[in-house]
């Protein structure tokens, strides 16, 4: 107990700083991805062949963009959205730098996610509201969207975890959070109760966004099936 004390006195506030760090990078980057990549995985979706509004080049663009964006790896992106980095966030280094390349690589991640989910959607209940005489966009906002909850919330969870993991990564370029501590600390100066510290803090993230994710997503589901 008193190795640990003197280790929570020593490195605690750092570590609290750092899970705080953490959290913001990856909550914000998860909104602003999903604000971004919710309406292109829609039109994805509603613009592909035996989709409710066929656009073949608009899907075919879309497509090129998503699998491009998921395609290149977090890590070299990091380094090649640097210019880029700059410019948004007029800095290189820390979490709100960080923060714009996790939006970049997710965006196009929950695009995709987005669409899946609208994919697994039963043909019937779109005919059946296309044969009432709904519009594209009443399908859309009050069919499509409500029937995949339940699977876009299970979505938010899996790309919330996936940022947490990327953030991580983005310490390698002083990104910042747990990640860059771990690095910093545990990597660089050998200290191995600093990298174990914040291995379980990164899992203890993970895990209670899993809970909460999932939870929510059968809360969904079943005052769906209710409502049946």
């Amino acid at each position: 107990m008193a190795v640990l004390k003197e280790f929570l006195d020593n490195y605690g506030s750092m570590l609290v700083q750092g899970t705080l760090e953490t959290l913001y990078m990856t909550f914000f980057a998860t909104l602003n991805a999903y604000i971004i990549g919710l309406p292109i995985g829609i039109l994805a979706e509603v613009s592909r062949k035996g989709g409710i509004h066929p656009m073949p080049v608009v899907n075919k663009i879309l497509g090129i963009f998503i699998n491009i964006g998921r395609s290149i790896p977090f890590i070299i992106l990091l380094f090649a959205a640097i210019p880029v980095t700059r410019f948004i966030a007029g800095t290189t280094i820390g979490p709100k730098a960080a923060t714009v390349s996790l939006i970049i690589s997710a965006t196009p991640f929950v695009a995709r996610l987005i669409e899946n989910s609208l994919r697994e959607i039963d043909g019937g209940v779109i005919e059946a509201a296309k044969a009432m005489g709904a519009s594209d966009t009443q399908i859309v906002f009050k069919v499509m969207l409500p029937e995949a909850l339940p699977s876009i919330v299970m979505g938010i969870s899996l790309a919330t975890i996936t940022l947490v993991g990327y953030t991580a990564m983005a310490g390698v370029t002083g990104g910042g959070g747990l990640g860059h501590i771990a690095i910093s600390y545990g990597y660089h100066r050998y200290e191995t109760n600093m990298m174990m510290a914040t291995i379980v803090l990164l899992i203890l993230i993970v895990q209670i966004i899993q809970s909460i994710g999932q939870k929510l997503s059968k809360l969904i589901d079943k005052r769906g099936k209710g409502e049946n």
